[in-house]
């Protein structure tokens, strides 16, 4: 199955999708997604591929999960995804062992809250303050984008603590990241959301202040940019 799944993700490869994945993505030599290989294939696409193999044994999606090519490894991360509500404890383990594969920010995102965040749900949060405070991006990223689980049952506190670890962080991709769960948070509750910014918008790095106030007025959003609140 294994071998099947990997021609049918080579047939599908476009490459002037791929070169623009790996400009868009931040491949080249320094960047966030350096070493990084694109099939250029499209998430849909991956989609379909994942859920015709959706029994692939985990020695088979750690295969996937330990290539450089960023398609394997997205497909890898929708099987798990799809085998996880049968098998949470043991998805959410094997998950776990393999940030070092989840390595970039739309694998981060496709995948996090849906293994890691609803495995947390009714338990310990311990480890997403531990990979909040981690020196690797794609772990910081992962502790943050985990906690949308929780906002959509409308537990802020987690994300709310998490959003402060990251406060100070230098990296761009966690700006974004913080400031998009500030702005679901506000969705569901802004009194929430407004005390936050009361506390912490004077030091809020600009990008996360923005998307955190995005859904505000013009004239909130002005005042805060301006820091006039």
């Amino acid at each position: 199955m294994l071998n099947e799944l990997k021609k049918e993700l080579r047939e599908l490869s476009n490459e002037t999708q791929a070169k623009t994945l790996q400009r868009f993505f931040k491949t080249g030599k320094g960047e966030y997604g350096e070493g990084d290989i694109f099939l250029g294939i499209k998430v849909p696409v991956q989609r379909k591929v994942a859920k015709k193999h959706h029994n692939l044994e985990l020695e088979s999606i750690q295969n996937l999960l330990n290539s450089k090519i960023h398609e394997y490894r997205f497909t890898a991360l929708v099987i798990l995804m799809n085998q996880y509500p049968k098998n949470k404890e043991k998805i959410f383990n094997f998950y776990l062992k393999n940030l070092k594969n989840i390595n970039n920010w739309d694998l981060v995102d496709v995948s996090a809250p849906r293994i890691v965040g609803d495995f947390l749900l009714d338990k310990n949060r311990k480890i997403l303050y531990e990979l909040a405070k981690s020196e690797n991006l794609w772990e910081k990223r992962v502790a943050i984008i985990s906690t949308f689980a929780f906002i959509r049952e409308n537990q802020f506190e987690d994300a709310i603590k998490i959003s402060e670890i990251l406060l100070n962080d230098s990296h761009d991709l966690i700006h974004k990241a913080v400031g998009w769960v500030l702005r679901e948070i506000g969705k569901k509750d802004k009194k929430t959301l407004e005390n936050f910014l009361k506390k912490h918008h004077k030091q809020m790095p600009r990008t996360m202040l923005r998307y955190a106030i995005e859904k505000h007025s013009d004239d909130e959003r002005r005042k805060y940019l301006k820091k006039e609140i």
